[in-house]
């Protein structure tokens, strides 16, 4: 058992500024070293019709690069580690005289980063199910993969091409891997612990958080404006796709600290984060057109996924012992 506290050990003011610390010191990580920063070169001349992406020179470096993804990953993972670092000291610094041990403070900090294993000593299923709720709302999409038969052991998936290159490129491992686990790891363990420990509502720990996760990608706008030229069509595609992103982020936010108060651990969000890189948006337009002879049928689809996530979201993310989310019989702890 953690270190709990009958009362609130921090204040809302101190929550924001480690929240602020957070966010801010991964976004600007990414720019500290030269070989993570973008370079855009000027007046360069222009091929395409507005709104296209244009030509990348030999002499810029684009976020898609392996030299700047390596440089990129690397920052993130130690601006990941100085946010944990610093969840650890403030776990501490508010720890009692006479109960301060390291091995007890490093505990206490990993449960409310979400690391835990408590799952084990009850049932394994109980971690599975909060993974699976969002695979039930894609239920459209993945009934449109088994038509492609693109799925895991069909005749068009093979380990090489649909698997390996996931996760054996620089993108992929920025996309699938490091990505996703260090985004969870400060947005959802660092951030949703502080605001915990400052006894803020689960209603907002989960609808205002998210926030900083969408915040945290605004600074894609400048590459996308340079990519597309740098000219007035440029500008409105890197707004529009920002805000795009700015919206898909929050709302996926919300799933995710959902899943993570819910179950008090970081994997039910990290791994629906690395399954939604991995399938992307539905394209349920793109879909109907595919399949018109099967058109009802992945309608149904996608309707029993939109209701199978709303019956799942409560009812495969129950855990008694949580955190976060004490059953109505506990007393709630800090």
């Amino acid at each position: 058992m953690p270190l709990v506290f009958a009362n609130p050990p921090i204040s809302l003011s101190i929550a924001h500024a480690f929240a602020a610390f957070f966010t801010f010191s991964y976004v600007g990580s990414l720019y500290l070293s030269k070989s993570a920063r973008l370079s855009f070169k000027n007046g360069v001349t222009l091929s395409t019709r507005p709104g296209e992406e244009r030509a990348k020179e030999h002499d810029e470096r684009w976020r898609n690069d392996p030299g700047v993804i390596r440089a990129r990953l690397l920052a993130a993972s130690v601006s990941t580690a100085v946010s944990a670092g610093a969840l650890y000291w403030l776990v501490q610094s508010v720890t009692p005289e006479n109960e301060k041990h390291r091995l007890s403070t490093l505990a206490s900090t990993l449960a409310r980063l979400g690391v835990t294993v408590d799952f084990l000593s009850t049932s394994p299923f109980w971690i599975v199910f909060p993974c699976l709720v969002a695979p039930t709302l894609y239920l459209g999409p993945l009934y449109v993969a088994w038509l492609c038969e693109t799925l895991p052991l069909q005749r068009r998936w093979s380990v090489e091409v649909s698997l390996r290159s996931l996760f054996t490129t620089w993108a992929g491992l920025r996309n699938y891997v490091i990505g996703p686990i260090t985004e969870e790891i400060v947005f959802r363990g660092c951030m949703l612990a502080v605001y915990h420990m400052a006894g803020a509502s689960r209603t907002k720990m989960i609808f205002l958080t998210p926030l900083a996760f969408g915040v945290a990608h605004l600074h894609h706008a400048w590459d996308t404006y340079n990519r597309y030229g740098r000219t007035v069509a440029a500008a409105r595609v890197a707004i529009l796709s920002t805000l795009f992103q700015l919206a898909y982020t929050s709302l996926f936010g919300f799933h995710c600290a959902y899943l993570f108060l819910r179950t008090g651990s970081l994997l039910p969000p990290t791994v629906s984060h690395i399954f939604c890189n991995i399938m992307g948006l539905p394209q349920y337009s793109l879909h109907l057109r595919m399949f018109p002879a099967r058109r009802r049928l992945i309608q149904l689809a996608y309707l029993l996924g939109i209701a199978g996530y709303i019956y799942t979201m409560r009812q495969w993310t129950h855990a008694d012992d949580s955190l976060f989310w004490p059953a109505p019989d506990q007393v709630m702890r800090y």
